[in-house]
C-alpha cells in the first residue's frame, strides 16, 4: 500500500526537520546569552491563556508571567514571558533573574532552563521520536524483506494446505486492515500442525487462490522463521 511507504519518509523527514530545528534554537539560545545582560527583575502579573481542545471541547488555561525590570541606563521594561505553564511558575511579586538584549531590552528572558532552552528540548525529543519511528519502518521492511529473499533462496519449499483468508485486525491504515492467508502443515518428522500466515496483503484475494495447497518457505531449524508464497497473486497498488 502506498500511503505505508509514505508515512516511513514522513516520520524521517518530519524528524530530521525538527532535529535541525532544535539544533537552531539551541544556537540561537547559545548566541543570546553570549551578549544577553543579567539583572534581575520583577513578576508583576500572570497572564491567563486559555485553549480548547476541539475532540472534547475541554478548556484549559496557562499562565504566563509579566515581568518587570530596569536596564543599565535605568530605562523601565515590562515583557510577558513566551513560556507558559499550569500551575503558574511563578507568584506575583516573586524576584526572578533575567537576561536581556543591550540592543533590544524588550527580547528579555528568565533565567530558568525551560525559559532559555526549553522549546530547543521540546523539538529535539519530538525529531528523535519521529526519526527512530520512520527509521525503524524502514528498518523493519528491509530486514523482513531480506529475511523473506533469504527463505526463498536457502530454505525448504513444502505445500501446506490452504485454509481461509482473515482480515489482520491488530494493523488498520486510514480506517482499512489488510487481509492474510492463513495454510497449514503437518510435519512428517514429528507430525506436529503448523499454521502459517502471508505477510499483509491490501486486497482480499480469495477469488484468486486457485487449489487447496500454498507454497511456503520454510527454516528447518527453525519453523517460526517462514515465507508464504503469494507471487501467484498479482500486484496490487
Amino acid at each position: 500500500m502506498k500511503t505505508i511507504s509514505i508515512v516511513k519518509y514522513v516520520f524521517l523527514l518530519v524528524g530530521c526537520g525538527l532535529l535541525i530545528g532544535a539544533v537552531f534554537l539551541f544556537k540561537d539560545t547559545q548566541s543570546f546569552l553570549k551578549i544577553a545582560e543579567r539583572t534581575d527583575g520583577k513578576v508583576v502579573d500572570l497572564v491567563a491563556f486559555e485553549s480548547t481542545d476541539t475532540d472534547d471541547n475541554r478548556r484549559s488555561v496557562t499562565y504566563a508571567p509579566v515581568v518587570e525590570f530596569l536596564t543599565k541606563e535605568g530605562e523601565k521594561i515590562t515583557f510577558t514571558s513566551s513560556t507558559r505553564s499550569y500551575p503558574p511558575s511563578y507568584s506575583r511579586g516573586e524576584a526572578v533573574e533575567i537576561f536581556y538584549l543591550p540592543s533590544n531590552p524588550e527580547k528579555a528572558k528568565i533565567n530558568d532552563f525551560f525559559s532559555l532552552w526549553g522549546i530547543a528540548v521540546v523539538f529535539g525529543g519530538l525529531g528523535i521520536v519521529f526519526f527512530l519511528t520512520g527509521t525503524g519502518i524502514i528498518f523493519f521492511i528491509w530486514r523482513k524483506k531480506r529475511s523473506d529473499e533469504n527463505l526463498k533462496l536457502y530454505g525448504t519449499k513444502i505445500q501446506a494446505k490452504f485454509m481461509s483468508v482473515e482480515i489482520n485486525s491488530s494493523l488498520q491504515v486510514n480506517g482499512r486492515s489488510p487481509w492474510r492467508i492463513l495454510a497449514q502443515w503437518q510435519n512428517p518428522a514429528t507430525s506436529k500442525v503448523h499454521v502459517f500466515n502471508s505477510n499483509n496483503l491490501w486486497f482480499d484475494p480469495t477469488d484468486l487462490i486457485e487449489g487447496a495447497s500454498i507454497t511456503v518457505f520454510i527454516n528447518r531449524k527453525n519453523l517460526k522463521k517462514y515465507y508464504v508464497d503469494t507471487s501467484f497473486l498479482p500486484e496490487r497498488d
